[in-house]
């Protein structure tokens, strides 16, 4: 005799038990009681002729490694999964960017920069998945509470891409005392090449001119990053 799991896979959701249905079964006993699975098919909400909705979302997670898989994959990539249209693959897209935008939501007083950690844990999930380079800036006032975070630049960070004039104007119309650069390096590897190290000597000097302090360079890789401040490599 099939076990209940068994019988399940061959139902539509609509057919289980209420108590075992996702969206129910959320209800009922909260977002920890669910899978990854059972989650993503409350935002897919049908499945195909062929498989039901958390059938499909087993299927999708199992060939895009999981959730951060799917939020290295563009739209495009994820209709490419038998069973995903363009407005399914929106939908998964759409709830994994309001996760990552609530694991960056802090309170306001909250929204200082007293380490490098903080700026890792402010920006990791926006900056360690991306395909190609990203540079960025933290603009911050003398007591290190953040005033404003944006990219700047994409591609590769180097001396002519960045533009020392349009950052100075960045800083000097937020009124800024003090900045965080960032970059991401998509190989997740953090160690500076040559390039990054002239590029933060020329930051570092940039900013000495209209006198404003440069915190920190942090370089964010695969769950890691590299700090040139903590490193003793912005005294130059």
């Amino acid at each position: 005799m099939q076990n209940s799991l068994g019988q399940h896979d061959r139902m539509r959701i609509a057919d289980w038990p209420e108590d075992d249905r996702p969206r129910e079964k959320l209800l009922k006993l909260g977002v920890e009681a669910l899978s990854d699975a059972e989650l993503l098919a409350i935002i897919l909400r049908v499945g195909t002729q062929k498989l039901s909705a958390i059938d499909l979302a087993r299927r999708i997670l199992q060939m895009c490694d999981g959730f951060r898989g799917i939020d290295r994959m563009d739209v495009e990539q994820i209709t490419e999964i038998p069973g995903i249209g363009m407005a399914k693959a929106a939908q998964i897209k759409a709830a994994i960017g309001i996760g990552k935008r609530l694991a960056k939501q802090e309170k306001p007083s909250q929204h200082r920069i007293s380490c490098s950690k903080d700026v890792f844990d402010l920006l990791h999930l926006k900056y360690r998945d991306l395909k190609r380079e990203v540079f960025g800036v933290i603009l911050l006032t003398s007591r290190n509470k953040v005033m404003v975070e944006k990219v700047l630049f994409r591609g590769t960070v180097t001396e002519s891409l960045i533009s020392m004039r349009e950052i100075a104007r960045e800083i000097l119309n937020a009124g800024a005392a003090q900045v965080v650069f960032i970059h991401n390096h998509p190989s997740g590897e953090v160690s500076p090449s040559q390039e990054d190290v002239q590029v933060t000597r020329q930051l570092v000097s940039a900013c000495k001119s209209i006198d404003v302090h440069v915190l920190d360079h942090i370089i964010i890789g695969d769950n890691t990053y590299y700090s040139f401040a903590d490193e003793g490599k912005l005294h130059f």
